[in-house]
């Protein structure tokens, strides 16, 4: 059910942790082609391709009356499960939040940050097998907090628990949209759906490939390849670890699970555990059979060096000292206790995370992916005739020269031109000619 491999096997490692970068060429000609033609005729092709491939023919968008109507309609349970979750999103989100100040750089010169929230972001909300209100949580409730005036989701299927999630989050309008033409059309705008600053939220292959090609003209949060889990433990308990690579194994047919250890013994208890534990029905068979499993070490050194070298979405660790050393991942969940599923609905951390590798240069959706930081200059007369040297020395050094007399002319420092020596030399010839 998920095989065993040794570490000095370097083909079979690499093939397990190496990044998945999906490019389905037919894919993203496909969506090439949707982003384009919404792009150029807006509503029209909007609403043909929602029809034709969402099988949606009534209104884009979801009346606010309808929306909270919607949300009533959830489980009481539900709803009570995600304002507590809310609640703890919440808070991350306002410790996340860059802070504006002041800073006295010499006399004379002060640099301040501000911090302006974007105008209007876009949250794409998946709607495939199961409704996930979860994420409309993680990408509304930060924007927010960040101080967003405006947030809109879409979103192919709204389930009462999206309508819930959305009103909980304080989403401002639901689109019953979705694939590549939700993306294009919050990227450049229709009659109904509003162009936004920026796009966040996961998505299956056409979403990601429309988000890739708007990027250029539409920021987004990043690319969203196949969910990742990779553990990192020489304890147990098997059946918990287990547990856990099912757990990210059934989102997906191509998520990936790998389990490292350096205990031949446990690998073989986990694998007993996962052939066990297996659902009947369900894409995690089919997951592990082809992307996971379990990789022995001679060292939990070497299983830190390999979990530092994969950058996994998740990475899970069975101890402080190693999270301590762990550099490259998208969230870290520490000890046993920390099943990384908690993190996806109620810790608070933001489970829109880096996959294929990003986790090399970058963390999950944060607060501070809503805000622009704005430097504000000042500078007095006496402080830029401090600093002037500098400057004109640096300008001069990268031939800018008129970099240098843009200084000097507000300093008094800028060199008068050489006055003529022609008149001189004109009298002094007239003067031996007499």
């Amino acid at each position: 059910m998920i095989r065993i491999v040794e570490a000095r096997n370097r083909a079979e490692v690499e093939a397990l942790l190496k990044p998945s970068v999906i490019r389905d060429r037919p894919t993203e000609k496909q969506a090439a082609a949707i982003v384009n033609r919404v792009r150029a005729e807006g509503e029209a092709a909007l609403k043909e391709y929602t029809r034709r491939l969402d099988g949606w023919g009534g209104p884009l968008e979801v009346p606010r009356r309808q929306i909270e109507a919607g949300a009533r309609k959830a489980p009481a349970k539900v709803r009570a499960a995600l304002k507590a979750a809310a609640a703890a999103i919440r808070d991350v989100a306002n410790a996340q939040r860059p802070k504006e100040w002041r800073l006295r750089v010499a006399p004379g010169v002060s640099v301040e940050q501000r911090v302006i929230p974007l105008e209007r972001v876009g949250c794409y909300v998946p709607g495939g097998r199961y409704p996930l209100p979860s994420t409309v949580l993680m990408t509304a409730i930060p924007a927010r907090v960040a101080g967003v005036p405006e947030v809109i989701a879409c979103c192919p299927s709204v389930d009462p628990v999206v309508l819930a999630a959305a009103v909980e989050a304080g989403v401002d309008r639901v689109f019953r949209i979705g694939g590549a033409q939700a993306v294009a059309a919050m990227a450049y705008g229709t009659r109904t759906v509003p162009r936004v600053s920026k796009i966040v939220g996961p998505g299956n292959r056409w979403v990601s490939a429309a988000k890739a090609l708007v990027a250029a003209d539409c920021p987004i949060d990043f690319y969203a390849g196949p969910t990742e889990i990779l553990i990192v433990a020489d304890r147990g308990p098997a059946a918990w670890i287990a547990a856990d690579l099912i757990a990210q194994a059934e989102h997906d047919p191509d998520a990936r699970a790998v389990f490292i250890t350096s205990r031949l013994a446990l690998a073989r208890e986990v694998a007993e555990e996962v052939a066990r534990q297996m659902p009947a029905t369900g894409p995690a068979a089919t997951s592990l059979w082809h992307h996971g499993g379990i990789i022995v070490t001679t060292t939990m050194d070497d299983a830190v060096a390999l979990a530092n070298e994969a950058a996994s979405e998740h990475l899970v660790v069975d101890t402080e000292a190693r999270a301590g050393r762990m550099r490259n991942a998208g969230a870290i969940f520490v000890g046993p206790w920390t099943a990384q599923v908690a993190g996806d609905y109620a810790i608070g951390s933001n489970h829109t995370l880096p996959t294929a590798g990003v986790a090399h240069v970058r963390g999950g959706l944060h607060a501070a992916d809503f805000v622009k930081l704005v430097s504000v200059q000042r500078v007095s007369k006496a402080g830029l005739t401090a600093i002037g040297p500098i400057i004109t020395t640096l300008a001069r050094a990268e031939g800018l020269e008129g970099h240098a007399r843009s200084i000097e002319v507000r300093t008094g420092a800028a060199a008068r031109p050489a006055r003529s020596t022609r008149p001189a030399r004109r009298a002094a010839r007239q003067a031996e000619s007499r």
